[in-house]
C-alpha cells in the first residue's frame, strides 16, 4: 500500500511542477525568483531521468542517478534560501551583505562537514550517501529556521504572510519539518524505511501545493511601518561599524574655504588678497585656541 501511493505521489510531482512552472512565468515570478524557478526547472529534469530508470529496474544506475540527482537539488535549494533572504532584506543594503557572507560561510563549513563525513564513513556505506544526507540534513535546519526568522521578525521587516518569498520559504519549511521529524522517527526504530519515503513525498506534495497557491495570488505591496525603524535602525549601525563617520573640525572648514578663495579670486586684486589673508588668520586663531582648549573640537564631534 505504501509503495503505490508513494509511486501516485511520486508521479503528481511533475504535474504540480510543470503548472507551478507556467503560472511563474504567467505572473512573470521567474523573473524575480530565477534561482526558484531552476530548482522547479531542474526536479522535472530529474523526473525524467529517475523514472525510467527506476521502471526499468536498474538499480545501480538508478542508486547513482538518485544521490547525484539530490546533491544538485540540495545546492539549488540552499541557493533559493539565499535568494529568498536577499528579497526579504532588498531594502536593506548593509544587511544583505552581511547575510551574503554568513551563506557563503555557512556553505563552506557544510561542504567541509560533507567531506569530512564522507572519508570518516564505515566501508559498507557509501560516502555519496553520507555526504550528502548529511548536507541534506543541514539544509532542512536552515529551512526550518528561515521559517521561524520570518514569522518572528516579518514585522520589523514589512514581510507579508501572502508575499511569494514567504510562501515560497514556507513550503520549504513545511517539507523540511515533515522529513526532519520522520527521518527522527526512523532513527529512533519507531516507522520502517518505506513509510519514510512516503512521508517525504506527502510533504514535497504539500510543498508544491503551497507554492501553486502563492503563486495564483498577487502579492501586496510592501508597506511601511512603525516597526521598520527598528530594521532601519540595524541598517545604519552596521554601516556606521562598516563606515565611520569622520570627526567634523573647525580647522579642515577653515582650510577649506581658504581653498576656495585662492581658486575663486585673482592674486591681483588687492582687495581679495585681503580676504584670503583674514581666512588665514582665523585659521591660525583657532589652531591656537583648539591648542589651548582640546575639548572644543570635541565638541564638534559625533
Amino acid at each position: 500500500m505504501h509503495a503505490e501511493l508513494q509511486l501516485l505521489l511520486w508521479i503528481a510531482h511533475p504535474a504540480l511542477e510543470l503548472t507551478l512552472a507556467a503560472i511563474m512565468v504567467w505572473r512573470k515570478l521567474h523573473r524575480s525568483f530565477p534561482v526558484f524557478f531552476a530548482y522547479v526547472i531542474f526536479q522535472l529534469f530529474n523526473f525524467a531521468i529517475l523514472f525510467p530508470i527506476h521502471q526499468a529496474g536498474n538499480y545501480d544506475l538508478y542508486f547513482y542517478a538518485y544521490w547525484t540527482g539530490s546533491g544538485i537539488s540540495l545546492a539549488l535549494g540552499f541557493k533559493v534560501i539565499h535568494e529568498i533572504f536577499l528579497n526579504v532584506f532588498r531594502p536593506y543594503h548593509t544587511l544583505k551583505d552581511l547575510g551574503t557572507v554568513l551563506f557563503k560561510w555557512a556553505a563552506l563549513v557544510m561542504l567541509s562537514v560533507a567531506i569530512v563525513v564522507a572519508a570518516a564513513s564505515p566501508a559498507d556505506q557509501s560516502p555519496i550517501v553520507q555526504a550528502v544526507t548529511t548536507v541534506e540534513r543541514c539544509v532542512r535546519v536552515i529551512q526550518c529556521g528561515l521559517v521561524l526568522f520570518l514569522l518572528s521578525f516579518s514585522r520589523y521587516l514589512g514581510v507579508s504572510w501572502r508575499q511569494h518569498s514567504f510562501g515560497i520559504i514556507l513550503g520549504f519549511g513545511c517539507f523540511a519539518s515533515l522529513e526532519l521529524t520522520a527521518f527522527a522517527l526512523y532513527a529512533g526504530g519507531q516507522i520502517n524505511s518505506p513509510t519514510l519515503a512516503l512521508v517525504n513525498a506527502f510533504g514535497y506534495t504539500v510543498a508544491i501545493l503551497a507554492w501553486v497557491g502563492y503563486a495564483l495570488q498577487k502579492a501586496p505591496i510592501r508597506e511601511a511601518s512603525l516597526g521598520l525603524l527598528t530594521s532601519q535602525r540595524w541598517e545604519q549601525s552596521l554601516a556606521d561599524l562598516q563606515r565611520p563617520a569622520g570627526g567634523d573640525s573647525l580647522i579642515p572648514m577653515f582650510e577649506g574655504m581658504v581653498d576656495r578663495a585662492f581658486s575663486r579670486n585673482s592674486p591681483e586684486s588687492g582687495q581679495k588678497i585681503r580676504a584670503v589673508d583674514e581666512l588665514a588668520e582665523k585659521v591660525s586663531a583657532s589652531r591656537k585656541a583648539m591648542a589651548a582648549f582640546p575639548s572644543v573640537q570635541l565638541t564638534y564631534r559625533r
